[in-house]
């Protein structure tokens, strides 16, 4: 399965060779399980590992696979001791609204709308948002949902000006106007908003 978390927009508080060996540790557990190893970070004491279904999987992650994950990386980690001092092991599934922080992940989310944030940039034209028309290693490029100062409808972000990133959810289109009416009962939500993400599993270690 890939692994997607070769960092880009690195914000962790882990060295590169803490991360390395946890990263080891991980990859063999998610590939058993067929999951995709989507992101892995510490902050604020907490080691949050992001699990994925592969590209053009039809489901998320369930909560049966989270725990187990957990427990699977808990006893590895228990025994190999990766990360000093006590700290949160928390593993979770990316979830509707999908952060972005690697080439890959942007990569896997072309075609969807996504927000992003730059790096000291003043005003309105800190905030991007657009669909993902394409990403390769080096930036992505966005088809702005409103046109620049100069016009432009479209937009090569560099991955290194960008301070957050994101998807955004989007809804089906609004209803014409004068058309008919549904019922609360009869109104149907996307596929993705049945199955919200499960929530993260977590596990003590010191």
């Amino acid at each position: 399965m890939a692994d997607s978390t070769e960092t880009m927009l690195d914000n962790s508080t882990l060295d590169n060779s803490t991360l390395s060996k946890v990263r080891t540790l991980v990859m063999p557990i998610v590939t058993d399980l067929h999951l995709d190893l989507y992101d892995l970070e510490f902050r604020g004491g907490t080691l949050r590992i992001t699990l994925d279904t592969p590209p053009g999987s039809p489901g998320g992650v369930d909560l049966d696979q989270l725990a187990l994950a957990t427990r699977l990386i808990g006893r590895e980690f228990d025994h190999a001791d990766p990360v000093p001092g006590h700290y949160t092991l928390e593993v979770t599934s990316p979830g509707v609204e999908r952060t972005l922080r690697t080439p890959a992940h942007f990569q896997r989310e072309l075609g969807k709308t996504v927000a992003i944030r730059l790096r000291d940039t003043a005003g309105d034209a800190r905030r991007l948002q657009g669909v993902l028309s394409a990403a390769d290693e080096h930036g992505a490029t966005l088809l702005l949902d409103t046109p620049g100062p100069d016009g432009a409808t479209e937009r090569v972000v560099p991955y290194h000006l960008i301070d957050r990133a994101r998807t955004v959810f989007v809804w089906g289109p609004a209803p014409k106007p004068g058309g008919p009416k549904k019922s609360a009962a009869g109104t149907k939500k996307p596929a993705d908003a049945k199955k919200p993400s499960a929530p993260p599993s977590r596990k003590e270690h010191s």
